[in-house]
């Protein structure tokens, strides 16, 4: 009986660690990141960019991407939260892990960070297609620009390019301006203009060019100007967010240190801005910012605390939500003028910005519409850099009970003389009729 006591307590004490690091949904930057390698030697070569995702509190798991032991998920259970892909190289996946497996992650509301390079595989290739980028098709070429390169002490082929053309956004990049140019040695690729979900974080300048930088250029490059991205970032309709970048190296530790000084620009830079764009666009892609939830969703008649089952036409309404922001720290109060309610049933009849307190709590009145049926309460908020947020409750609204009409309105009046005076000329026809010669 003790030797049995002991075996479930030693089978706990193996579960210990796993319930400690499961993921928090209070707690975005709790988590558990799998790391696949072409190459340990990743792991001191660029030691430095993992070293800001520790300091964060993720738990890095590193793996070679051939491991024949590696997988996602056991017994429908994921294991890993977010999933780093450093193989550019790799022709396939070991273990349970393939295309589709990365592609299911993704839809189940997991984060993806992936870095191509030049020679990249067809596996890495189409994974970056499923995210909503196209790599060059030419696996030889890299991004050339002989006007915005980086200045070295050899002239080189300008395939190191020093790039500042960056996407305007507060919460994708951080409040804190990157002054530096980026480091960009690698392949291009190109999204979608009709595709809403991927955004151009880093994009080549007007003079850029995508064409093989060891062969005669014959024909004109397919990939040209600001059209190529360098750098894209997705958000998918379920809040998965994915990093697609075109280059390994800017993520190494030799790319943090380097300096920069732009072709055309006298200043020389001591730091190159990719640990800054890369560390920042890391919080983002991990949900240290930009994360957005809402809780306390509450209507009811105005001056009523409970929610009634129904609502009558032409009643006032009283909706409010509180909505708060991850900052990588804690939860707090999301500001924004932006945030719209809809009253809806097949189309929005009543649509209305939201007041707040900036503390965090959002709330209106209305008067509901002169028309019955099905409605929502509906919340569809899409702003970029920042988590959706969808919220609906369904009510019925009812037209009025025969008792519940006013009476004797001002407006029928008219219509109580012509009936009385029908009545009385009746009654005055019926005696002259009847009593007259």
């Amino acid at each position: 009986m003790a030797n049995k006591l002991l075996l479930i307590i030693f089978s706990v004490l193996q579960f210990l660690p796993f319930l400690c690091n499961s993921f928090n949904p209070d707690s975005p930057n709790d988590r558990r990141v799998l790391v696949l390698l072409d190459d340990f030697a990743l792991k001191s070569s660029h030691s430095l960019y993992f070293n800001s995702l520790k300091s964060r509190g993720f738990n890095l798991d590193f793996k070679l991407a051939d491991d024949p032991k590696i997988s996602l998920r056991r017994y429908g259970k994921y294991h890993y939260d977010a999933l780093i892909l450093f193989c550019p190289f790799a022709e396939r996946f070991g273990g349970s892990i393939n295309q589709a497996a990365i592609v299911d992650f993704v839809d189940s509301g997991h984060d993806l960070i992936i870095a191509a390079d030049v020679n990249a595989s067809e596996l890495i290739r189409d994974v970056a297609t499923d995210a909503g980028v196209d790599l060059d098709e030419d696996p030889s070429a890299m991004v050339l620009d002989h006007s915005s390169y980086a200045v070295s002490e050899t002239e080189g082929d300008h395939t190191l390019i020093a790039s500042d053309d960056f996407i305007k956004s507060d919460v994708v990049l951080g409040t804190t301006e990157i002054d530096a140019p980026v480091l960009f040695r690698g392949i291009g690729h190109t999204t979608n203009p009709s595709n809403s979900l991927v955004l151009k974080v880093l994009s080549g300048s007007p003079s850029s060019y995508s064409a093989n930088p060891n062969a005669k250029l014959s024909n004109p490059p397919s990939l040209t100007g600001s059209a190529i991205s360098l750098v894209s970032i997705v958000q998918a309709r379920n809040n998965a967010r994915v990093l697609i970048a075109g280059s390994l190296s800017m993520f190494s530790n030799r790319f943090f240190r380097s300096g920069v000084q732009k072709a055309g620009s006298p200043r020389k830079h001591e730091k190159s801005g990719n640990e800054q764009l890369l560390v920042e666009l890391s919080k983002w892609v991990f949900h240290e910012r930009g994360h957005l939830k809402a809780e306390n969703v509450r209507h009811g008649k105005a001056g009523e605390g409970d929610e009634p089952a129904m609502y009558r036409i032409k009643d006032d309404s009283d909706y409010s939500v509180e909505i708060y922001e991850w900052s990588g720290t804690a939860w707090e109060p999301y500001v924004a003028d932006d945030v719209q309610l809809q009253f809806y049933m097949m189309s929005p009849y009543v649509l209305k910005n939201l007041s707040t307190d900036k503390k965090g709590l959002y709330y209106t009145t209305f008067k509901v519409p002169d028309v019955y049926g099905v409605f929502q309460f509906k919340i569809d908020y899409q702003r970029l850099g920042y988590t959706s947020l969808s919220l609906s409750k369904q009510i019925p609204v009812r037209p009025y009970r025969h008792n519940e009409y006013e009476r004797f309105i001002l407006a029928a009046y008219p219509y109580y003389g012509a009936s009385f005076s029908m009545m009385v000329g009746f009654f005055v026809f019926t005696l002259v009729y009847l009593y007259s010669k």
